[in-house]
Protein backbone atom coordinates (compact mmCIF):
# COMPACT_ATOMS: atom_id res chain seq x y z
CA UNK A 1 0.00 0.00 0.00
CA UNK A 2 1.15 3.91 -0.69
CA UNK A 3 0.16 5.79 2.24
CA UNK A 4 -0.02 9.98 2.11
CA UNK A 5 0.68 10.72 5.69
CA UNK A 6 -0.40 14.51 6.34
CA UNK A 7 -0.62 17.25 8.53
CA UNK A 8 -2.48 20.54 8.63
CA UNK A 9 -1.88 23.80 10.50
CA UNK A 10 -4.98 26.00 10.91
CA UNK A 11 -6.28 29.06 12.01
CA UNK A 12 -9.06 27.39 14.08
CA UNK A 13 -10.89 23.97 14.34
CA UNK A 14 -13.49 24.60 11.65
CA UNK A 15 -13.28 23.76 8.30
CA UNK A 16 -16.39 25.67 6.39
CA UNK A 17 -14.97 28.57 8.50
CA UNK A 18 -10.93 28.75 9.55
CA UNK A 19 -8.32 27.91 7.03
CA UNK A 20 -4.98 26.28 6.18
CA UNK A 21 -1.91 27.91 7.14
CA UNK A 22 0.72 25.09 6.38
CA UNK A 23 0.60 21.40 5.01
CA UNK A 24 3.04 18.54 5.07
CA UNK A 25 2.72 15.55 3.14
CA UNK A 26 5.27 11.86 3.55
CA UNK A 27 4.41 9.76 1.24
CA UNK A 28 5.50 5.84 2.53
CA UNK A 29 5.78 2.68 0.21
CA UNK A 30 7.21 -0.15 0.95
CA UNK A 31 8.43 0.54 4.07
CA UNK A 32 10.13 3.88 3.38
CA UNK A 33 9.40 7.37 2.98
CA UNK A 34 9.45 7.84 -1.09
CA UNK A 35 8.53 11.67 -1.01
CA UNK A 36 8.10 14.86 1.31
CA UNK A 37 5.90 18.38 0.50
CA UNK A 38 5.28 21.10 2.76
CA UNK A 39 4.25 24.34 2.53
CA UNK A 40 3.20 27.78 4.59
CA UNK A 41 -0.23 28.41 3.31
CA UNK A 42 -1.27 32.14 3.14
CA UNK A 43 -4.76 31.66 4.22
CA UNK A 44 -5.98 35.49 3.21
CA UNK A 45 -7.26 35.52 6.69
CA UNK A 46 -6.01 36.75 10.32
CA UNK A 47 -4.18 34.33 12.26
CA UNK A 48 -5.37 34.24 15.32
CA UNK A 49 -2.80 35.03 18.60
CA UNK A 50 -3.70 31.77 20.63
CA UNK A 51 -3.05 29.60 16.90
CA UNK A 52 0.70 31.88 16.96
CA UNK A 53 1.67 31.11 20.27
CA UNK A 54 1.02 26.71 19.52
CA UNK A 55 2.57 26.80 16.04
CA UNK A 56 4.62 29.83 15.86
CA UNK A 57 3.29 30.96 12.68
CA UNK A 58 3.03 34.37 12.20
CA UNK A 59 0.93 36.87 9.85
CA UNK A 60 4.33 37.78 8.53
CA UNK A 61 5.67 34.29 8.12
CA UNK A 62 2.36 33.65 5.56
CA UNK A 63 2.31 37.10 3.93
CA UNK A 64 4.16 35.91 0.53
CA UNK A 65 3.48 31.99 1.15
CA UNK A 66 1.17 30.24 -2.08
CA UNK A 67 -2.13 30.20 -1.44
CA UNK A 68 -3.58 26.96 -1.55
CA UNK A 69 -5.04 27.32 -4.97
CA UNK A 70 -1.20 27.40 -6.10
CA UNK A 71 -0.30 24.32 -4.32
CA UNK A 72 -3.56 22.35 -5.15
CA UNK A 73 -1.94 20.39 -8.02
CA UNK A 74 0.92 19.56 -5.92
CA UNK A 75 -1.44 18.22 -3.14
CA UNK A 76 -3.85 15.90 -5.78
CA UNK A 77 -0.45 14.78 -7.36
CA UNK A 78 0.91 13.44 -3.96
CA UNK A 79 -1.46 12.22 -2.48
CA UNK A 80 -2.65 10.91 -5.78
CA UNK A 81 -3.49 6.37 -5.56
CA UNK A 82 -2.37 6.82 -2.09
CA UNK A 83 -4.48 6.50 1.55
CA UNK A 84 -4.88 9.19 3.31
CA UNK A 85 -3.64 8.88 6.59
CA UNK A 86 -3.57 11.43 9.44
CA UNK A 87 -3.86 11.71 13.29
CA UNK A 88 -7.36 12.21 13.62
CA UNK A 89 -7.99 12.07 10.20
CA UNK A 90 -11.40 13.52 10.32
CA UNK A 91 -9.85 16.81 11.05
CA UNK A 92 -7.47 17.02 8.21
CA UNK A 93 -8.97 16.06 5.42
CA UNK A 94 -12.24 18.03 6.22
CA UNK A 95 -9.64 20.98 5.63
CA UNK A 96 -8.51 20.04 2.79
CA UNK A 97 -11.66 18.83 1.17
CA UNK A 98 -12.96 22.19 1.74
CA UNK A 99 -10.49 24.23 0.54
CA UNK A 100 -10.84 21.59 -2.57
CA UNK A 101 -14.77 22.54 -2.89
CA UNK A 102 -14.13 25.88 -2.68
CA UNK A 103 -12.32 25.97 -5.80
CA UNK A 104 -14.97 23.32 -7.68
CA UNK A 105 -12.79 20.76 -7.37
CA UNK A 106 -13.96 16.93 -5.71
CA UNK A 107 -11.27 16.00 -3.58
CA UNK A 108 -11.49 12.07 -2.70
CA UNK A 109 -9.28 9.73 -1.18
CA UNK A 110 -9.68 6.52 1.20
CA UNK A 111 -8.51 7.69 4.95
CA UNK A 112 -6.87 6.07 7.68
CA UNK A 113 -7.01 7.31 11.28
CA UNK A 114 -3.85 6.67 13.33
CA UNK A 115 -5.75 7.68 16.97
CA UNK A 116 -8.34 5.15 15.72
CA UNK A 117 -5.75 2.27 14.97
CA UNK A 118 -3.36 2.88 17.56
CA UNK A 119 -6.73 2.30 19.80
CA UNK A 120 -7.13 -1.30 18.33
CA UNK A 121 -3.69 -2.07 17.94
CA UNK A 122 -2.09 -0.63 21.39
CA UNK A 123 -5.33 -0.94 23.56
CA UNK A 124 -5.36 0.11 27.31
CA UNK A 125 -2.87 3.38 26.66
CA UNK A 126 -4.05 6.11 29.47
CA UNK A 127 -4.07 8.76 26.05
CA UNK A 128 -4.12 8.57 22.14
CA UNK A 129 -2.96 11.78 21.55
CA UNK A 130 -0.42 12.21 19.20
CA UNK A 131 1.66 14.28 21.71
CA UNK A 132 0.79 11.20 24.59
CA UNK A 133 1.75 8.57 21.57
CA UNK A 134 5.35 10.51 21.11
CA UNK A 135 6.15 10.49 25.15
CA UNK A 136 5.01 7.04 24.97
CA UNK A 137 6.70 5.73 22.04
CA UNK A 138 9.33 8.04 22.74
CA UNK A 139 9.56 9.43 19.14
CA UNK A 140 11.86 12.61 18.05
CA UNK A 141 10.00 15.26 17.25
CA UNK A 142 11.85 18.37 16.30
CA UNK A 143 9.68 20.64 16.24
CA UNK A 144 5.62 20.31 17.53
CA UNK A 145 2.95 21.66 15.71
CA UNK A 146 4.51 22.63 12.55
CA UNK A 147 3.41 20.36 10.03
CA UNK A 148 6.26 18.10 8.62
CA UNK A 149 7.38 17.26 11.86
CA UNK A 150 3.60 16.25 12.83
CA UNK A 151 3.60 13.84 10.04
CA UNK A 152 7.20 12.44 10.17
CA UNK A 153 5.55 11.31 13.90
CA UNK A 154 2.62 10.45 12.82
CA UNK A 155 4.51 8.00 10.06
CA UNK A 156 6.68 6.53 12.64
CA UNK A 157 3.73 5.69 14.85
CA UNK A 158 2.20 4.16 11.65
CA UNK A 159 5.71 2.00 10.90
CA UNK A 160 5.50 1.01 14.62
CA UNK A 161 1.96 -0.07 14.05
CA UNK A 162 2.48 -1.90 10.78
CA UNK A 163 5.15 -3.75 12.77
CA UNK A 164 2.83 -5.71 15.04
CA UNK A 165 1.42 -8.74 14.39
CA UNK A 166 -2.26 -7.49 14.06
CA UNK A 167 -1.16 -4.18 12.63
CA UNK A 168 -1.75 -4.59 8.95
CA UNK A 169 -4.97 -6.45 9.34
CA UNK A 170 -6.52 -4.36 11.65
CA UNK A 171 -5.26 -1.61 9.25
CA UNK A 172 -6.92 -3.05 6.17
CA UNK A 173 -10.30 -3.80 7.61
CA UNK A 174 -10.08 -0.03 8.55
CA UNK A 175 -9.07 0.97 5.10
CA UNK A 176 -11.76 -1.30 3.62
CA UNK A 177 -14.40 -0.46 5.96
CA UNK A 178 -15.15 -4.38 6.32
CA UNK A 179 -15.93 -4.60 2.68
CA UNK A 180 -15.22 -6.83 -0.10
CA UNK A 181 -14.69 -4.20 -3.12
CA UNK A 182 -16.34 -7.15 -4.64
CA UNK A 183 -19.02 -6.47 -3.16
CA UNK A 184 -19.64 -3.18 -3.86
CA UNK A 185 -22.06 -1.54 -6.84
CA UNK A 186 -20.63 -0.75 -9.83
CA UNK A 187 -20.03 2.79 -9.84
CA UNK A 188 -19.39 3.37 -6.06
CA UNK A 189 -15.79 3.21 -4.60
CA UNK A 190 -14.15 2.85 -1.45
CA UNK A 191 -12.98 6.47 -1.73
CA UNK A 192 -16.90 7.37 -2.26
CA UNK A 193 -17.74 5.73 1.05
CA UNK A 194 -14.74 7.33 2.81
CA UNK A 195 -16.13 10.59 1.88
CA UNK A 196 -19.28 9.71 3.95
CA UNK A 197 -19.64 12.03 7.42
CA UNK A 198 -19.40 9.76 10.38
CA UNK A 199 -21.65 11.71 11.75
CA UNK A 200 -25.64 11.46 12.96
CA UNK A 201 -28.14 11.74 9.82
CA UNK A 202 -30.01 10.21 6.93
CA UNK A 203 -29.29 8.87 4.22
CA UNK A 204 -30.39 7.59 0.94
CA UNK A 205 -29.46 5.47 -1.80
CA UNK A 206 -30.14 6.41 -5.54
CA UNK A 207 -30.26 3.70 -8.84
CA UNK A 208 -28.70 4.83 -12.13
CA UNK A 209 -31.99 7.08 -12.82
CA UNK A 210 -31.59 9.31 -9.68
CA UNK A 211 -34.57 7.78 -8.13
CA UNK A 212 -34.50 6.84 -4.16
CA UNK A 213 -34.57 3.55 -3.24
CA UNK A 214 -33.68 3.17 0.10
CA UNK A 215 -34.31 5.58 2.82
CA UNK A 216 -32.25 4.87 6.54
CA UNK A 217 -31.05 6.74 9.27
CA UNK A 218 -27.91 6.09 11.67
CA UNK A 219 -26.00 7.82 14.65
CA UNK A 220 -22.83 6.78 11.83
CA UNK A 221 -23.49 7.44 8.36
CA UNK A 222 -20.43 5.93 7.22
CA UNK A 223 -20.31 2.82 9.44
CA UNK A 224 -23.61 1.93 8.78
CA UNK A 225 -23.60 2.57 4.85
CA UNK A 226 -20.65 0.54 4.89
CA UNK A 227 -22.51 -2.43 6.90
CA UNK A 228 -25.23 -2.84 3.87
CA UNK A 229 -22.19 -3.69 1.55
CA UNK A 230 -20.54 -5.21 4.08
CA UNK A 231 -23.82 -7.69 4.43
CA UNK A 232 -24.53 -10.96 2.26
CA UNK A 233 -28.54 -10.94 2.83
CA UNK A 234 -30.62 -10.90 -0.01
CA UNK A 235 -31.86 -6.80 1.24
CA UNK A 236 -27.98 -6.10 0.74
CA UNK A 237 -27.58 -8.13 -2.37
CA UNK A 238 -30.76 -6.07 -4.32
CA UNK A 239 -28.79 -2.79 -2.89
CA UNK A 240 -25.89 -4.27 -4.26
CA UNK A 241 -27.31 -4.18 -7.77
CA UNK A 242 -29.42 -0.85 -7.55
CA UNK A 243 -27.47 1.67 -5.91
CA UNK A 244 -25.60 3.87 -8.04
CA UNK A 245 -25.20 6.52 -6.01
CA UNK A 246 -25.33 8.18 -2.40
CA UNK A 247 -26.51 11.30 -0.88
CA UNK A 248 -27.55 12.21 2.78
CA UNK A 249 -28.64 14.23 5.34
CA UNK A 250 -26.52 15.58 8.44
CA UNK A 251 -28.96 16.13 11.39
CA UNK A 252 -26.98 15.99 14.52
CA UNK A 253 -29.92 14.94 16.16
CA UNK A 254 -30.92 11.06 16.56
CA UNK A 255 -34.16 12.40 17.07
CA UNK A 256 -34.51 14.51 14.27
CA UNK A 257 -33.32 11.32 11.97
CA UNK A 258 -35.63 9.20 13.03
CA UNK A 259 -38.37 11.93 12.34
CA UNK A 260 -36.95 12.56 8.85
CA UNK A 261 -36.19 9.51 8.15
CA UNK A 262 -39.82 8.44 9.19
CA UNK A 263 -41.11 11.20 6.80
CA UNK A 264 -39.32 10.52 3.65
CA UNK A 265 -39.94 6.89 3.93
CA UNK A 266 -43.48 8.20 3.61
CA UNK A 267 -43.24 10.72 0.99
CA UNK A 268 -41.05 8.57 -1.42
CA UNK A 269 -41.81 4.75 -0.86
CA UNK A 270 -38.39 3.70 -1.46
CA UNK A 271 -38.83 0.00 -3.44
CA UNK A 272 -36.17 -1.66 -0.93
CA UNK A 273 -37.73 -0.39 2.30
CA UNK A 274 -40.57 -2.11 3.59
CA UNK A 275 -40.99 -0.85 7.13
CA UNK A 276 -42.42 2.62 7.81
CA UNK A 277 -44.29 3.20 4.83
CA UNK A 278 -48.27 3.36 5.74
CA UNK A 279 -48.59 7.01 6.23
CA UNK A 280 -51.72 6.00 9.16
CA UNK A 281 -52.08 3.88 11.50
CA UNK A 282 -55.52 1.90 10.49
CA UNK A 283 -56.65 1.08 13.91
CA UNK A 284 -57.44 2.71 16.86
CA UNK A 285 -58.57 3.33 20.61
CA UNK A 286 -61.08 5.00 20.93
CA UNK A 287 -63.16 6.53 23.97
CA UNK A 288 -67.23 7.75 24.35
CA UNK A 289 -69.58 8.52 27.27
CA UNK A 290 -72.59 5.93 27.36
CA UNK A 291 -75.73 6.21 28.65
CA UNK A 292 -75.31 6.04 32.47
CA UNK A 293 -72.53 8.26 32.45
CA UNK A 294 -69.27 5.50 32.11
CA UNK A 295 -66.21 6.22 30.10
CA UNK A 296 -65.66 3.35 27.53
CA UNK A 297 -62.92 2.36 25.46
CA UNK A 298 -63.38 0.28 22.17
CA UNK A 299 -61.26 -0.70 19.18
CA UNK A 300 -61.55 0.28 15.88
CA UNK A 301 -60.80 0.32 11.95
CA UNK A 302 -62.23 3.37 10.71
CA UNK A 303 -61.65 5.29 7.19
CA UNK A 304 -59.79 8.83 7.48
CA UNK A 305 -63.36 10.75 6.99
CA UNK A 306 -65.20 8.51 10.29
CA UNK A 307 -61.52 9.25 12.50
CA UNK A 308 -62.53 13.23 12.70
CA UNK A 309 -65.76 11.71 14.77
CA UNK A 310 -64.40 9.92 17.23
CA UNK A 311 -62.53 10.70 20.50
CA UNK A 312 -58.85 9.28 19.31
CA UNK A 313 -57.11 7.96 22.53
CA UNK A 314 -53.76 5.87 20.40
CA UNK A 315 -53.74 4.64 17.07
CA UNK A 316 -51.72 1.45 16.08
CA UNK A 317 -50.37 -0.39 12.93
CA UNK A 318 -52.06 -3.90 13.71
CA UNK A 319 -55.39 -4.77 14.90
CA UNK A 320 -53.19 -7.25 17.66
CA UNK A 321 -51.13 -4.03 18.86
CA UNK A 322 -54.57 -2.44 19.45
CA UNK A 323 -56.40 -4.73 21.32
CA UNK A 324 -53.68 -6.10 23.21
CA UNK A 325 -52.77 -2.22 24.52
CA UNK A 326 -56.56 -2.19 25.38
CA UNK A 327 -56.46 -5.36 27.16
CA UNK A 328 -53.30 -4.25 29.50
CA UNK A 329 -54.90 -1.03 30.10
CA UNK A 330 -58.15 -3.01 31.34
CA UNK A 331 -56.34 -4.87 33.83
CA UNK A 332 -53.72 -2.70 35.36
CA UNK A 333 -56.43 0.07 35.90
CA UNK A 334 -58.96 -2.41 36.68
CA UNK A 335 -61.61 -1.20 33.96
CA UNK A 336 -64.64 -3.34 32.84
CA UNK A 337 -64.67 -5.93 29.80
CA UNK A 338 -68.05 -4.39 29.07
CA UNK A 339 -67.04 -0.81 29.39
CA UNK A 340 -64.17 -2.11 27.18
CA UNK A 341 -66.11 -3.79 24.62
CA UNK A 342 -63.85 -7.09 25.03
CA UNK A 343 -66.21 -8.55 26.49
CA UNK A 344 -70.21 -8.10 24.56
CA UNK A 345 -73.61 -8.98 26.72
CA UNK A 346 -74.95 -7.04 29.60
CA UNK A 347 -75.13 -7.49 33.53
CA UNK A 348 -71.83 -8.03 35.40
CA UNK A 349 -68.81 -8.79 32.98
CA UNK A 350 -66.47 -12.09 33.94
CA UNK A 351 -63.58 -9.94 35.52
CA UNK A 352 -65.90 -8.65 38.27
CA UNK A 353 -66.60 -12.08 39.12
CA UNK A 354 -62.78 -13.10 39.36
CA UNK A 355 -62.51 -9.63 41.44
CA UNK A 356 -60.53 -7.70 38.60
CA UNK A 357 -63.29 -5.32 38.05
CA UNK A 358 -64.81 -3.02 41.08
CA UNK A 359 -68.39 -3.93 39.59
CA UNK A 360 -69.12 -0.69 37.39
CA UNK A 361 -70.98 -3.19 35.32
CA UNK A 362 -73.00 -4.30 38.00
CA UNK A 363 -74.02 -1.05 39.50
CA UNK A 364 -71.19 -1.47 42.75
CA UNK A 365 -69.39 1.69 41.28
CA UNK A 366 -70.44 4.99 40.47
CA UNK A 367 -69.37 7.09 36.89
CA UNK A 368 -67.40 9.25 39.42
CA UNK A 369 -65.13 6.86 40.50
CA UNK A 370 -64.63 4.78 37.60
CA UNK A 371 -64.09 7.33 35.43
CA UNK A 372 -60.80 8.07 37.48
CA UNK A 373 -59.32 5.20 36.21
CA UNK A 374 -60.78 5.34 33.22
CA UNK A 375 -58.94 8.64 32.45
CA UNK A 376 -56.00 7.51 33.80
CA UNK A 377 -55.67 4.17 31.46
CA UNK A 378 -56.32 6.82 28.58
CA UNK A 379 -53.30 9.09 29.87
CA UNK A 380 -51.49 6.02 30.01
CA UNK A 381 -52.10 4.84 26.12
CA UNK A 382 -52.39 8.30 24.40
CA UNK A 383 -50.43 8.94 21.74
CA UNK A 384 -51.55 12.77 21.70
CA UNK A 385 -50.10 15.33 23.69
CA UNK A 386 -52.04 17.02 25.59
CA UNK A 387 -49.10 19.95 26.38
CA UNK A 388 -46.96 22.50 23.83
CA UNK A 389 -43.05 22.35 24.10
CA UNK A 390 -39.88 21.99 22.43
CA UNK A 391 -37.22 19.63 22.55
CA UNK A 392 -33.43 20.68 22.20
CA UNK A 393 -31.01 18.36 21.28
CA UNK A 394 -27.42 17.66 20.15
CA UNK A 395 -27.19 20.38 16.85
CA UNK A 396 -24.52 19.31 13.73
CA UNK A 397 -22.14 21.62 15.50
CA UNK A 398 -21.48 22.41 19.23
CA UNK A 399 -22.52 26.04 18.66
CA UNK A 400 -26.65 25.05 17.71
CA UNK A 401 -28.96 22.96 18.89
CA UNK A 402 -31.48 20.68 17.43
CA UNK A 403 -35.16 22.22 17.52
CA UNK A 404 -38.25 19.98 17.59
CA UNK A 405 -41.88 21.13 17.89
CA UNK A 406 -44.64 19.58 19.56
CA UNK A 407 -47.59 21.78 19.49
CA UNK A 408 -51.80 20.86 19.19
CA UNK A 409 -51.15 17.62 20.18
CA UNK A 410 -48.86 16.77 17.88
CA UNK A 411 -45.39 16.91 15.93
CA UNK A 412 -44.95 19.67 13.49
CA UNK A 413 -41.56 20.07 12.32
CA UNK A 414 -37.73 20.65 13.13
CA UNK A 415 -35.16 23.17 12.52
CA UNK A 416 -31.51 24.38 14.23
CA UNK A 417 -31.11 26.82 16.50
CA UNK A 418 -28.20 29.11 18.04
CA UNK A 419 -27.58 27.99 21.52
CA UNK A 420 -27.59 31.94 22.11
CA UNK A 421 -31.39 31.71 21.70
CA UNK A 422 -32.31 28.74 23.14
CA UNK A 423 -34.48 30.02 25.84
CA UNK A 424 -36.05 32.65 23.43
CA UNK A 425 -39.95 30.58 23.06
CA UNK A 426 -39.83 32.88 19.48
CA UNK A 427 -36.59 32.15 17.94
CA UNK A 428 -36.90 28.40 18.55
CA UNK A 429 -40.58 29.16 16.88
CA UNK A 430 -38.33 31.08 13.73
CA UNK A 431 -36.63 28.27 12.89
CA UNK A 432 -38.74 25.38 12.74
CA UNK A 433 -39.32 24.41 9.46
CA UNK A 434 -42.62 22.59 9.36
CA UNK A 435 -43.62 19.17 8.54
CA UNK A 436 -46.53 16.55 8.18
CA UNK A 437 -46.73 14.66 11.43
CA UNK A 438 -48.09 10.83 11.54
CA UNK A 439 -48.78 8.63 14.29
CA UNK A 440 -45.23 7.06 13.94
CA UNK A 441 -43.54 10.68 14.85
CA UNK A 442 -45.35 11.07 17.80
CA UNK A 443 -44.52 7.57 19.03
CA UNK A 444 -41.01 7.70 17.97
CA UNK A 445 -41.08 11.32 20.42
CA UNK A 446 -42.40 9.73 23.03
CA UNK A 447 -39.98 7.17 23.09
CA UNK A 448 -37.10 9.48 22.99
CA UNK A 449 -38.48 11.38 25.71
CA UNK A 450 -39.07 8.20 27.35
CA UNK A 451 -35.67 6.98 26.80
CA UNK A 452 -33.05 9.75 27.48
CA UNK A 453 -34.74 11.29 30.75
CA UNK A 454 -31.76 14.47 30.77
CA UNK A 455 -33.45 15.94 27.40
CA UNK A 456 -33.57 19.42 27.19
CA UNK A 457 -37.50 20.52 27.11
CA UNK A 458 -39.04 24.02 26.94
CA UNK A 459 -42.92 24.77 27.90
CA UNK A 460 -44.69 26.95 26.26
CA UNK A 461 -48.55 28.47 26.04
CA UNK A 462 -50.06 28.31 22.53
CA UNK A 463 -50.30 31.95 23.45
CA UNK A 464 -46.63 32.43 23.31
CA UNK A 465 -46.85 31.98 19.34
Amino acid sequence: MRYAIVDIETTGGRASRDKITEIAVVVYEDGQIVDTFESLVNPECYIPYGITQLTGITQEMVEDAPKFYEIAKQIVEVTSGAIFVAHNVRFDYSFIKEEFSRLGYTFSRRQLCTVRLSRQVFPGLPSYSLENLIRYFNIKVEQRHRALADAKATTELLELILSQQNGTESLKKMVNLGIRESLLPQNLSLERLHDLPDVCGVYYFHDIQGQVVYVGKSINIQKRVAEHFADKTDKAGKLQQLVHDISYEHTGSELVALLLESEEIKRISPTVNRAQRQRNFPYLIHSYTNEGGYLCLNVAQVTAKARRQLQVVAEFPKLSHARGRLQHAMKVFELCGRFCNIQPGKGACFHYHLKQCRGACAGQESPESYNQRAIQAMDAMTTIFDRDFFILDRGRHTDEYAVVLVEGGAYCGFGYVDRDHADDVNALRDVVRYRAGNPETTRIIQRFVADNETVKIVWFEAAAG
